[in-house]
């Protein structure tokens, strides 16, 4: 049995690859008990958190001589699920939002953007049937995103950095940059941050321990969602955090 330390940018879905598993294999381990208890969900892990893996085991598949036989691995690929939000146009003075929802094999998704302000909730609109280039560590994927302005697309689990370009070549092109693996718990206060600076609240920073542009950033959401303005991450404000950011 192996104690495997995380470090910033993995998930399980990245270690269970790097150990020859799947990730239900080391989600579903009795030794790994604790991390299911806190976490709920495998998808989003913190730093020098514990996962046990077990040690690996010869597995026997019976198949004819002189035949052609498939095997899967299971939990490959990952998939990488994104909603794009169109950029206000020049005159207006609204920013671009970018959010993520995984499916629970995936990596966690991170976004980040440097010092954006605060959007206004009721001028969000997806960016919907938008050509899209994504370059995953060089592997460049086109396609369109959808009437909600979704877009999925298979990443090997181990990806670690990305890009995404909406409307390539033309005076609308946006270039948003991926950080995969770097989104922390909702339950922590980095990880209110990571979903805050995503969603254009907060100053880009990701703080351990609470401030008070964090807090402002948390009235700031609070008041848009219709929320108590407390400026503290209570149960109300996480979950609908949650919702909206999409993870």
């Amino acid at each position: 049995m192996i104690n495997y330390k995380v470090k910033q940018g993995d998930c399980l879905a990245s270690i269970a690859e790097k150990h020859g598993f799947s990730w239900e294999t080391l989600w579903n381990l009795p030794e790994n008990n604790g991390l299911r208890r806190k976490h709920q969900e495998p998808t989003i892990l913190l730093p020098d958190e514990i996962v046990r893996i077990p040690d690996r085991r010869e597995k026997e598949e019976n198949g004819a001589t002189e035949q052609r036989h498939r095997f899967r691995k299971k939990g490959t690929p990952a998939l990488l699920r994104l909603q794009v939000m169109r950029p206000a146009e020049p005159d207006e003075e609204q920013p671009s939002e970018l959010t993520g929802e995984e499916a629970p094999e995936e990596e966690p998704l991170e976004v980040v953007e440097e010092d954006p302000p605060p959007p206004d909730a009721e001028a969000d609109e997806p960016w919907a049937d938008a050509p899209y280039v994504l370059n995953i560590d060089g592997r460049l994927t086109e396609g369109r995103t959808d009437g909600e302005g979704k877009l999925e697309v298979p990443i090997p689990p181990g990806a670690r950095k990305g890009r995404l370009t909406m409307e390539p070549g033309t005076e609308r092109e946006k270039v948003y940059p991926l950080r995969l693996g770097h989104l922390d718990p909702i339950t922590s206060v980095s990880g209110v941050a990571d979903r805050l600076n995503n969603l254009g609240y907060h100053n880009g920073s990701r703080p351990t321990e609470m401030t008070p542009d964090l807090r402002e950033a948390l009235r700031a959401f609070q008041k848009a969602n219709n929320l108590r303005e407390s400026g503290e991450a209570d149960q109300a404000t996480q979950d609908k955090l949650s919702e909206i950011h999409g993870s």
